[in-house]
């Protein structure tokens, strides 16, 4: 994993200053820099306006008690999206704006979700606080794991002070 940060450390920029310079060459220095003024002003516009979407979306869902998965992930996509567009570049700007579209995020959710594991802790009190039971469910195989644990974190006397001379 930190290889492949490492190498996206190197190339982003690398394919940056390459297509600046492609762009530049082509179409000037200076309708370039507005290009890229330009996708700073949608990218902000673009954030306001999603992240207050995504924002009513994940309290609705919270409302209803649902777990808000999916807008925490649009939300999270959103910022993303943002801070790509606010990145002065081409290759981010392309990046930024592909995020901002529901269908790609959808696509990318479905991925995402379907390389990650999700394990889930309950917890069921016995009758006694000092002891709980947490089980762990493994959802595919429906593995269950058992532990009881007792607290045993020392308790200070709230009676004895220390002395302390000055």
């Amino acid at each position: 994993m930190v290889f492949l940060i490492l190498i996206a450390f190197i190339c982003v920029p690398l394919i940056e200053i390459g297509l600046f310079i492609q762009v530049g060459g082509f179409i000037g220095l200076w309708p370039t820099l507005l290009v890229v003024i330009l996708t700073a002003i949608a990218g902000t516009a673009l954030l306001r306006q999603q992240g207050l979407q995504t924002m009513a979306r994940l309290q609705s869902s919270l409302e209803r008690g649902e777990q808000p998965i999916g807008p925490l992930f649009d939300g999270f996509c959103v910022l993303a999206a943002g801070f790509l567009l606010l990145t002065p570049g081409f290759f981010t700007d392309a990046l930024g704006f592909l995020l901002f579209t529901p269908p790609f995020r959808a696509i990318l959710r479905r991925f995402i979700a379907s390389r990650v594991h999700m394990r889930t802790m309950n917890a069921q009190t016995m009758g006694n606080s000092s002891q709980d039971t947490w089980t762990s469910t493994n959802a595919p195989s429906e593995i269950v794991i058992e532990a009881d644990f007792e607290d045993v974190t020392e308790q200070k006397d709230p009676t004895h002070l220390s002395d302390k001379s000055s």
